[in-house]
């Protein structure tokens, strides 16, 4: 009945469009009881899940938010590892109507700098609904990330729209990329997403490669999947070493496409914080990697 009666007051306060006057820590505290069905221990947070919505409201430093910017993510790893491991940027513009389609290529994709998951693909510019495109490229330009989960990093990001080359895979259907979990520093697994426009599965290798038998409830894995371990695997595996280094937990994700290592992007917060494993348990076993700083909070 508690739950119920909380699921209804959220959901009648984003109705009411007033979620953005809540403080982070209660805003915080009902979401993961919301999603999670558990209370938030933000006094002495064991699982994974915990640590993370820790670390949103006491490690905020403000290179965070350069390392989520879609542009200047790419600049900062550039700094690190070099220039050729970088998609290549057609254009960054400040509003849609900036943007001129006749000076770009066949195929590219359409992002903006200051969210997740935000983008339009183009294969053929022939077929691009430039109006589809407008109006949601529009409508991400008008909302702060941060608010949705209260993911900090991305607060004080400009939102920008900025235009990549298309890559494409010739051994695969799917633009496949490694998401490495690093801890304090030291990637310990490596998540690998695959068959996302059929069945979504993703699977979880340790750094020898080694299948892991834990998921996701989100896009479970399937461990019947054969995945082969690419031949520059150790080099992306030190690239997620130095881009982490300092850092208690950052996702860095690679894709690896004909046999090439191409940045991704930088992720504080997997799945928000809000990610149920399976087993259940793994959310612990996760935890009890991420040391997490001290000092006042």
């Amino acid at each position: 009945m508690k739950y119920i009666a909380y699921k209804i007051l959220f959901k009648l306060i984003r109705i009411l469009r007033i979620s953005n006057l809540l403080s982070d820590m209660t805003y915080l505290k009902l979401n993961y009881y919301i999603l999670i069905r558990k209370k938030l221990d933000l006094d002495n947070p064991k699982t994974f899940n915990e640590k993370l919505n820790w670390l949103k409201l006491y490690d905020r430093k403000p290179i965070y938010s350069t390392m989520v910017d879609k542009y200047e993510a790419k600049i900062y790893f550039a700094n690190i590892i070099g220039e050729k491991y970088i998609i290549p940027t057609l254009g960054v513009y400040d509003k849609f109507e900036d943007i001129d389609f006749d000076k770009l290529p066949n195929q590219f994709v359409i992002k903006c700098t200051h969210d997740s998951g935000g983008l339009v693909i183009c294969k053929d510019k022939c077929k691009l609904d430039v109006s589809m495109a407008r109006k949601k490229i529009n409508k991400l330009l008008k909302k702060n990330y941060y608010y949705q989960c209260r993911e900090w990093p991305y607060k004080n990001v400009t939102p920008r729209i900025i235009i990549e080359k298309y890559m494409n895979d010739s051994n695969n259907d799917d633009l496949r990329d490694y998401k490495f979990f690093c801890f304090n520093g030291e990637p310990k697994y490596m998540k690998v997403d695959f068959d996302r426009q059929t069945n979504h599965r993703a699977n979880y290798y340790d750094m020898n490669f080694k299948l892991q038998h834990f998921g996701e409830m989100v896009c479970p894995p399937d461990y019947n999947k054969k995945i082969e371990k690419p031949q520059n695997f150790d080099t992306m595996v030190e690239f997620a070493r130095k881009l982490s280094k300092d850092i208690p937990f950052l996702r860095a994700d690679f894709y690896n496409i004909d046999g090439k290592i191409y940045f991704g992007e930088l992720t504080f917060y997997p799945a928000a914080g809000l990610g149920k494993f399976i087993p259940e348990e793994w959310d612990l076993k996760l935890g009890k990697l991420l040391n997490l700083p001290k000092g006042d909070k």
